[in-house]
């Protein structure tokens, strides 16, 4: 039974909040680092005083609460997401999940592009966000969004996301096929132990050696979170701007936080942030990447589903050929857009919608 739900943020929290920013107490800086260290000492004081001084969480509040959101109860686990129904009876239902360090917030400026075609659900991941502070292997949250899906009456649904959110949806296309009518993702995963390097293609060759590359420059904070999230919790659960700095640091992987400042603007990036820090969520969603490897360890590899799909690659995201993604998935559609990164949903949604049609229109055809 899904239940209304408004964000209602006690005062007082936001009074500690102000309390702790105006009291930070700054690290020393290599000289001239930049962002080759991690996040920039000058950009993350100058983003913690607008944080302080201009950005009004109850505005944006107010704008979260115009979705139509609902907790409802799974398997005894209390989940958050938003449910915009479609004038059309028969209009498909369409499942969003993100992934970390986003929120359900990746797909603010999506749902109302989305949501006059289809039935539109924007799943909190369990442990994040409004949802419980529950943390379950990706395996475990697809059976969960079966079971929400079937709650609402889908018994059929298409599945879309990126990051976490398409781990989600090629679990699902595993062990419950005959759910998904097909599934609309921006990363398929990555090169890995599980790999057969040698039967890979020339673009598939060049993208392990970026995935590599990537993972010796960018990858410690996975292996941080896989092994000792605990340790990061107290910190970041206790400082704001130790928080703010490990969110950007991520979501600027390949870029630097005036570039991506630049491609989502500050309110949104602090938005994004305040989730975390309203709900208190950063330590359990940390705590996922261990859970996950955990499962992971013994459970048998993910091998490709009979579920259609389509695969958009992004040009500021790492590179994806067609082969891998072929090799993955039952491959139904692939583009290559013009604009967007690891979160184009967020950072392009006009340019993710029209793609996402444009895969429906041919999954429909």
């Amino acid at each position: 039974m899904e239940e209304k739900f408004k964000i209602q943020v006690p005062q007082v929290v936001l009074n500690d909040l102000k309390n702790r920013l105006e009291h930070v107490r700054w690290p020393d800086e290599a000289n001239e680092a930049g962002w080759k260290y991690g996040t920039s000492l000058p950009y993350i004081q100058q983003l913690t005083s607008y944080w302080l001084k201009s950005y009004d969480w109850r505005k944006h509040e107010s704008e979260l609460n115009k979705l139509s959101q609902f907790t409802s109860k799974v398997d005894t686990i209390l989940l958050h997401f938003v449910h915009e129904r479609s004038s059309k009876p028969d209009a498909i239902p369409v499942l969003l999940l993100h992934g970390w360090p986003d929120s359900f917030y990746r797909f603010h400026k999506i749902i109302p592009l989305l949501k006059d075609s289809y039935h539109v659900v924007a799943l909190s991941i369990p442990g994040m966000g409004f949802s419980e502070k529950v943390v379950l292997p990706m395996k475990k949250v697809g059976d969960l969004c079966i079971k929400l899906m079937k709650s609402l009456g889908y018994e059929h649904f298409i599945s879309a996301g990126g990051d976490g959110g398409s781990m989600i949806s090629l679990q699902m296309a595993q062990h419950h096929p005959d759910s998904l009518t097909g599934m609309y993702l921006t990363d398929v995963g990555y090169p890995d132990f599980s790999t057969d390097f040698a039967s890979l293609s020339q673009p598939e060759q060049q993208f392990a050696g970026f995935v590599q590359n990537w993972w010796m420059k960018e990858g410690a904070f996975s292996m941080v979170h896989a092994t000792k999230p605990q340790s990061l919790a107290y910190a970041f659960n206790d400082s704001p701007v130790g928080l703010a700095s490990w969110i950007i640091s991520m979501m600027s992987s390949l870029s630097t936080g005036e570039e991506i400042e630049k491609r989502f603007g500050k309110d949104d990036l602090i938005t994004n942030i305040m989730i975390y820090w309203v709900t208190e969520t950063i330590g359990s969603s940390m705590r996922i990447y261990f859970t996950d490897r955990e499962f992971n360890t013994s459970a048998p590899p993910l091998v490709k589903s009979k579920v259609p799909a389509g695969v958009a690659h992004c040009p500021w995201d790492a590179p994806l050929p067609r082969e891998w993604a072929e090799r993955k998935t039952n491959l139904l559609y692939y583009s290559e857009l013009t604009r967007g990164g690891h979160f184009t949903a967020w950072e392009e949604p006009v340019i993710w919608a029209n793609d996402f049609n444009a895969f429906v229109k041919k999954l429909t055809a």
